[in-house]
């Protein structure tokens, strides 16, 4: 009976496994978000089309020259991402025009451009031919820093893709480039989306978050956002928080589909994170979108990066489809029996848990309570001892002092000092040495028992109330009396006695000292337990 209930607890918890990492509202939103995105995706594109044709057709209204290598170079834009064949085809239309322009920087920006556009077609083995036939040193500023971008990407899909040795060959090209776009880029979000970059190359995630977070607020509906969020995935992936990759993934996502951008990375990882959490239909769906998507812009390299492990994830969902089929059948034929399984268990289970919870609270409560008093019962004792020790000490010295103070009286009797005889009697000052020595004797032993009394006790206190014993003092009046309070002497009048104060004196330390204490109601209960 408990084997058939535990599978069966089992069973539904496997069932339930692919939604609970769903729990959080923020995420199932966006996530549903960008599955209406997805569905609206011919939407989108066909936008960035009508886009590409208002161009077409301003390049047939003009005859400038220049104005056409222009328009030619906004259709490069909006093709780069869409559709990379029709963006070469631009590009070499904008190369045609060059020498009847005859600008000499145009050569050097068109030689960048096709190393972009290469790179994203997966043509890696003429990409640095392009590169290398780029004279810097006549860039323009911005020129030079599209370069560098232009440079810094190619060995940074190289580095990821390379399995050789020559792997850190090419991310040290990655570092060099970035560092290089870092020290050309003016201040503000661009430069500060690369640093974000950079720090999370080199594992600071944590400042790469404060960074971007600072950034977000600025470029909201701007195409900088996109990167912005990709880089805040990136650095949440190296803290290890899934919730927030796939939060700052899913609305890069999102606007990479409105953009209607076919060449992404987001959508790929945010599918791979479902797939690892168990949401394998929405695993299939994204990583479906990438690859028809990659396909159409001819971008090669994600082409390359989808079919990686899409065959696992179409494989396993082909396999949940097949085993949904299943459960769905076995589920419709005994789900009333274990519901009321699943019953029954809930309320054994239930009760037992409240009964030993109930019983761990009482343990729990008496071991305190014996903790407690062991303590106590150890400290009293140990208090017991060291006074009883000092008690029966002080007696034995007493007898001997009173026994050689007898015997000088004696001798100023049998001489006849009889002027030296009544002053000795009438005199003070052997009960003051006596009162001195025993409470020095009293001191030592009190801070023998308590040795971070003076430390405690000021802790109770404010700044302007900490008291401190004088030079040659063990303890100062003030603290002898809350000494003894420690003790459990409480009363006013024992500790009067005690000291040798009158009542009225003692009251007034005691008011003095609990009025410059942080808890004036509880600071006597407090001193008492120090």
């Amino acid at each position: 009976m408990t084997k058939t209930i535990s599978a069966i607890l089992l069973f539904l918890f496997c069932i339930q496994l692919p939604y609970a990492s769903e729990k959080d509202k923020t995420n199932l939103s966006l996530l549903k978000e960008l599955d209406r995105t997805i569905a609206q995706k011919p939407f989108f594109q066909q936008q960035r089309e009508q886009e590409a044709d208002s161009i077409k057709s301003l390049l047939k209204a003009t005859s400038s020259l220049e104005s056409k290598y222009e328009l030619y170079g906004t259709l490069f834009g909006i093709y780069l991402h869409f559709q990379a064949d029709s963006a070469l085809h631009y590009l070499e239309r904008r190369e045609a025009l060059t020498d009847s322009l005859r600008n000499p920087s145009y050569k050097n920006d068109l030689r960048i451009a096709r190393a972009e556009v290469l790179g994203i077609m997966g043509l890696y083995n003429e990409v640095p031919e392009q590169l290398e036939q780029i004279q810097r040193e006549s860039l323009s500023e911005g020129s030079l820093l599209y370069y560098y971008y232009t440079s810094r990407t190619f060995y940074g899909w190289i580095a990821d893709y390379t399995r050789t040795n020559d792997r850190h060959k090419y991310i040290a090209q990655t570092n060099a480039y970035r560092d290089s776009i870092l020290a050309v880029t003016p201040n503000g979000i661009d430069h500060n989306i690369v640093l974000a970059d950079q720090l999370i190359v080199n594992g600071n995630p944590d400042e790469a978050i404060r960074l971007m977070n600072d950034e977000l607020t600025k470029a909201q509906g701007t195409e900088s956002a996109i990167y912005i969020l990709y880089n805040l995935s990136q650095a949440y992936a190296q803290k290890g928080d899934t919730e927030k990759q796939i939060y700052n993934l899913s609305q890069t996502a999102i606007s990479d589909l409105k953009a209607a951008k076919r060449e992404y990375i987001s959508l790929q990882k945010l599918a791979l994170l479902m797939f690892e959490k168990g949401d394998i239909e929405r695993a299939y769906k994204y990583l479906s979108c990438s690859m028809e998507d990659a396909v159409a812009c001819n971008a090669r390299l994600r082409s390359v990066e989808v079919t990686e492990f899409f065959p696992i994830v179409d494989k396993v969902y082909k396999l949940k489809i097949q085993k949904e089929k299943q459960i769905t059948r076995t589920l419709l034929i005994s789900i009333s029996l274990m519901a009321v399984l699943l019953l029954i268990t809930i309320v054994y289970l239930y009760r037992q848990m409240k009964k030993l919870s109930f019983m761990r609270k009482k343990v729990s409560a008496a071991n305190e309570q014996l903790q407690e008093i062991n303590q106590e019962l150890s400290q009293a004792s140990k208090i017991k001892e060291e006074y009883i020790a000092l008690y029966l000490n002080q007696c034995v010295i007493y007898l001997d002092k009173l026994d050689t103070y007898r015997r000088s009286l004696a001798k100023l009797a049998m001489a006849s000092k009889l002027d030296d005889l009544f002053k000795t009697i009438k005199s003070e000052q052997f009960i003051r040495d006596e009162r001195k020595n025993f409470y020095n004797e009293f001191d030592k032993s009190f801070l023998r028992l308590f040795p971070r009394f003076i430390e405690s006790f000021n802790g109770l206190m404010t700044e302007e109330g900490k008291l401190y014993p004088k030079s040659g003092e063990i303890l100062s009046t003030e603290l002898r009396i809350f000494a003894l309070i420690r003790l459990g002497i409480n009363d006013s009048s024992n500790i009067a006695h005690f000291l040798g104060y009158s009542l009225a004196t003692v009251y007034s330390y005691r008011s003095k000292v609990r009025s410059k204490a942080l808890n004036k109601e509880e600071f006597e209960q407090q001193v008492a337990v120090l």
